[in-house]
């Protein structure tokens, strides 16, 4: 058996599935977009089976991009969960035939409520259809599954219809990138938008010694400081070069080595620096991963030694 080609008969299916319902699409979208735009609360989605699976994960989308949204499964709102709808709410249900009987349970009392009815069904005629304000219709030909019974194109385009949705609101709202990471301060991508160099830089017990000071205090002052790098400033403050282990390495092989040598001779003069702390620390390290370095040294504007951020410290962050 061919398992590749079943697999991509199943992947044509599906994609075919979501071009041809793209054609389908009429002012009902636009509508059920501006429904969900002049809402005042909340969008709660609601279904049973797969379809409340596939509603969960867009409810789970609208929430992360700007829509206040949770998903309500009609059993629970049958049993007291009704609550969790109040007037300024507009409803999301999803059933591919229009005819669950949990979903069409609480349908009247949905619409006792007063509140917008967008429903997502591929029956016309269906319960839901009559209940719904606004009604998006499932356009699908063929499932992928070869019984024709396992939800599989019709899941997929309900999904697809969400993120349509999620998307659409996004350009309405002209929700940007600081937007969405106000939403995901946790995780790596809220880290990459959200965390800033000031954040995670080190910038206590620094390793900073003299322009004065000697190649053997360089090398405690790096073994104390534990980042593998000395700062050497001037009597001003101002970082003026840095010595790492690879220069200590460099020095040995001089063959006037000495201890007593000013640890200014192996030092690396003028090394690259940042003078903005308040730059994403995802820019920050594309910089170190630029220059190919391991420690970037942060200053303020006029050159003092203000911390420094090392690249094990991003990866700990997972940044």
């Amino acid at each position: 058996m061919n398992y590749l080609e079943i697999a991509k008969e199943t992947l044509r299916i599906e994609a075919n599935t979501l071009l041809e319902a793209s054609a389908y699409l009429d002012e009902s979208f636009n509508k059920t977009v501006e429904t969900i735009l002049s809402c005042k609360g909340k969008v709660i989605i609601t279904g049973v089976g797969k379809s409340g699976l596939i509603g969960a994960k867009i409810a789970a989308t609208l929430a992360s991009t700007g829509t206040p949204s949770f998903f309500l499964h009609p059993t629970e709102a049958l049993h007291g969960d009704l609550g969790m709808i109040t007037k300024g709410d507009v409803v999301v249900a999803i059933s591919y035939s229009g005819e669950s009987e949990e979903l069409s349970r609480i349908l009247p009392h949905i619409k006792r409520f007063g509140i917008p009815l967008i429903g997502l069904t591929k029956e016309p005629n269906s319960t839901l259809a009559r209940y719904s304000d606004t009604l998006l219709e499932l356009h699908v030909t063929k499932e992928a599954c070869p019984l024709g019974a396992a939800p599989t194109s019709s899941t997929t385009l309900t999904l697809a219809l969400g993120d349509a949705i999620a998307v659409a609101l996004m350009r309405a709202r002209d929700f940007k990138r600081d937007d969405f990471a106000s939403l995901h301060p946790g995780g790596s991508l809220g880290k990459r938008l959200f965390v800033k160099v000031a954040d995670i830089m080190q910038q206590n017990n620094l390793p900073i010694i003299s322009q004065d000071a000697t190649l053997k205090e360089a090398i405690f002052s790096i073994s104390e400081g534990r980042v593998g790098t000395a700062l050497i400033v001037d009597e001003a403050k101002k970082l003026v070069a840095i010595m790492s282990d690879g220069d200590v390495r460099r020095a040995l092989l001089d063959q006037s080595f000495s201890l007593d040598d000013p640890a200014l001779k192996y030092a690396t003069k003028e090394p690259k620096t940042l003078n903005d702390e308040n730059i994403l620390a995802s820019q920050a390290l594309a910089l170190i991963e630029e220059l190919r370095i391991q420690l970037l040294v942060v200053t303020s504007t006029s050159g003092e030694v203000k911390g420094v951020l090392h690249i094990h410290t991003l990866v700990q962050m997972g940044i």
